[in-house]
Parts: C-alpha cells; sequence; structure tokens
C-alpha cells in the first residue's frame, strides 16, 4: 500500500503574500496585505476649507478708562456732608448767576427724570457713597434731571431730618447740580428731591 504524501493546501485565493518590502511578521504588514489582497483601498484626506473665525470687537479703551475714573472723579466730592446741619432745611436751591426761570421749570417738571436713587433707610455713611456714585454715573451718561429718594426723617432721632438735610446741603455745594427742589407729591414730595445736573 502506497503511503500518501502530505502536501501544503494550495493557497488560498483570498490570500496574497505580503510585500516584500513590509516584514510579515509585522501585524500592521500582515493587516495591510489582506486589505490590499481584498482590493481595500487608502482614502486620501480630503482637503479641510479654513474657516475664519470673527474677529473680537474693537476695545474702547479710552471708554473704560473714563468709565472706571468716574466714581472716583466724583465721589472725592462730598462738600456739605459732615457739616452741622441738624437745623439746616434746604427746600429749594438754585446755583447763583443762574435765571431764576430755571428753578421754575425744574418745579413744572420741564424736564423728564433720567435716572433715580433710593437712598430712604440707609446710614449715611452708606448714602454718602451711593450718592456720589450715582451722580458720577448720572452725569458720564448724560442725565440731566434726576431724582434722589432721602424720606422725611419722621423716625429721625429727636425729629430732625438728618439724612434729608445731608444730601441737600450736599448737592447744593457739588459744582455739577445747577438747582433741586422738592419732588412732585406723587414722586415723593419733601421725601424726595429733583435736581438738575450740568451737561457732560
Amino acid at each position: 500500500m502506497a503511503k500518501s504524501r502530505l502536501s501544503s493546501p494550495p493557497p488560498s485565493p483570498l490570500l496574497t503574500p505580503a510585500p516584500a518590502s513590509m516584514p510579515v511578521s509585522s501585524d500592521d504588514g500582515l493587516f495591510l496585505a489582506e486589505m490590499a489582497a481584498d482590493g481595500v483601498r487608502r482614502i486620501e484626506p480630503a482637503p479641510r476649507a479654513t474657516i475664519q473665525r470673527p474677529k473680537p470687537r474693537p476695545i474702547a479703551q479710552q471708554r473704560e478708562r473714563d468709565e472706571a475714573s468716574v466714581p472716583q472723579e466724583l465721589l472725592k466730592h462730598t462738600s456739605g456732608w459732615d457739616d452741622d446741619i441738624d437745623t439746616g432745611d434746604l427746600i429749594s436751591f438754585l446755583r447763583q448767576g443762574l435765571p431764576g426761570d430755571i428753578l421754575r421749570k425744574l418745579k413744572r417738571g420741564h424736564w423728564a427724570v433720567q435716572a433715580s436713587l433710593d437712598l430712604h433707610g440707609l446710614t449715611t455713611n452708606t448714602a454718602r457713597a451711593e450718592l456720589g456714585k450715582f451722580l458720577a454715573y448720572a452725569r458720564h451718561g448724560g442725565a440731566r434731571c434726576v431724582r434722589i429718594v432721602h424720606g422725611k426723617g419722621i423716625r429721625s432721632a429727636n425729629g430732625v431730618p438728618l439724612l434729608r438735610n445731608k444730601v441737600r446741603l450736599s448737592l447744593s455745594q457739588r459744582e455739577e447740580v445747577l438747582a433741586f427742589c422738592d419732588a412732585p407729591p406723587a414722586d415723593g414730595g419733601g421725601g424726595a428731591v429733583v435736581a438738575l445736573l450740568r451737561s457732560s
């Protein structure tokens, strides 16, 4: 009986030997050889569009410097705040040299109130700081007519409207304030003051 001779199976038509330049022991090389035998081709990267991001808006550096300097510019003008004004009671005020018609117009509501500040219930130290900042930003923003609510001081010690007097005396000594008077009854009456500011 003839011995059967063992022979290696014929190569599969789907497998082709790896190129000579590619090491057979490399897993990556075997994988690429298999893909190439199956007709797989490398996909070349498609060109990508260059997207230009929108440029940032220009920074108004001078405006930022102006806004940063506003509180310090007018907060330092606090004349009259620390004066003894227990008996003072300024109902209205008109800067010297200005025609009396300005105060009459202010009392009649000729100028619309463009900004308001409510100091009612604050301590005098807090009110002082808030008043300075408010007037600074109001003038910087171009407001001409403003209203400041200070209360009537009914609950103040000895019945003296301390905050009301401090606010009004301080306003009368600030150069940016041209005139002020009691607010209309619907807007606070004697518990608030309407002030006309110098144009910036």
